[in-house]
């Protein structure tokens, strides 16, 4: 049995994507189907069992008789697996500083759902618990949408490195353009908004106000890295890309979805060869789509 762990407010289109769905618990539904690539998930547990218990000294035992380490998803019986929690092995999930390792891995879940019966797997999708990645966040950058990029980075552990060019479309108000500044970038920012002063004055960007859908790939021919956190439908921003696939460098989009889209696009982006799907935990209703050659 698998189980997948929804992001929050994002259920609905996680139950849309599974099939054989046996039980639903919170975020996490339970599939007797095998396991199978999906885009809003959090956390994929694998290999889950189902386990009764009488005590809560059986509970903590079962547990550890299958791993060292466990994150606890909090469903019901909260006090019971306090108590459980007490018992195992001592896990307690720091920030990262950016930019870090991915912790050491394996880090199995479990959760209550009832007051006998412990649900768990010891291998999961995930190194982070419950699949929440968490940072020591800086007051610099002017919104918080430079977390997606720490995130992303960390997880895939590749990100652009000193002297790479990146350029990046819809940059306003600067965040992810601050990122990889930071990262010893530099960065060629377009939007017809303005960046931040205190981002627009650093000395490796260059801010271009224009509309970015005007731009192609003859405009900056030595790139390396092509980003976009763009507001636009996502079949707007897959036509505008197409000539850029083409080219040997990598890129970095969010995908914005309105409420009732056609999901189906994410196909189209899926299908392209090379490259990655994922939904982030500091993305809202958005997916993340990457293809990183280095």
């Amino acid at each position: 049995m698998i189980g997948y762990l929804a992001p929050e407010g994002f259920e609905g289109q996680l139950e849309q994507e599974l099939t054989h769905i046996v039980a639903r618990h919170g975020r996490l539904f339970l599939s007797e189907a095998p396991e199978k690539p999906v885009y809003w998930a959090q956390n994929v547990w694998r290999n889950l069992e189902i386990l009764p218990f009488t005590s809560i000294s059986e509970a903590a035992s079962l547990l550890r008789a299958r791993g060292a380490l466990w994150a606890y998803y909090p469903i019901q019986a909260f006090r019971r697996s306090e108590l459980i929690a007490k018992k195992l092995p001592f896990f307690s999930p720091k920030s990262l500083k950016f930019p870090s390792p991915l912790p050491k891995g394996p880090l199995g879940s479990w959760t209550l759902i009832d007051e006998k019966t412990l649900v768990a797997a010891s291998d999961c999708s995930s190194l982070f618990a419950n699949g929440e990645v968490h940072f020591q966040e800086s007051k610099i950058p002017p919104s918080r949408a430079y977390l997606k990029l720490w995130e992303l980075f960390t997880r895939l552990e590749k990100r652009p490195g000193r002297g790479d060019k990146c350029l990046e479309i819809g940059a306003s108000p600067g965040s992810w353009t601050w990122v990889l500044q930071q990262l010893g970038s530099q960065v060629t920012a377009v939007d017809r908004a303005p960046l931040a002063p205190s981002i627009a004055q650093l000395s490796s960007v260059v801010a271009l106000k224009k509309d970015a859908f005007s731009l192609s790939p003859a405009d900056f021919p030595d790139i390396n890295w092509l980003f976009s956190d763009l507001i636009c439908y996502p079949e707007k921003l897959f036509e505008w890309l197409k000539p850029w696939i083409e080219l040997d460098i990598s890129l970095v989009c969010t995908l914005k979805f309105q409420e009732g889209s056609d999901y189906r696009i994410i196909e189209r982006f899926a299908a392209i060869e090379g490259s990655g799907l994922i939904h982030l935990y500091h993305n809202k209703h958005e997916l993340t789509w990457y293809r990183i050659l280095k």
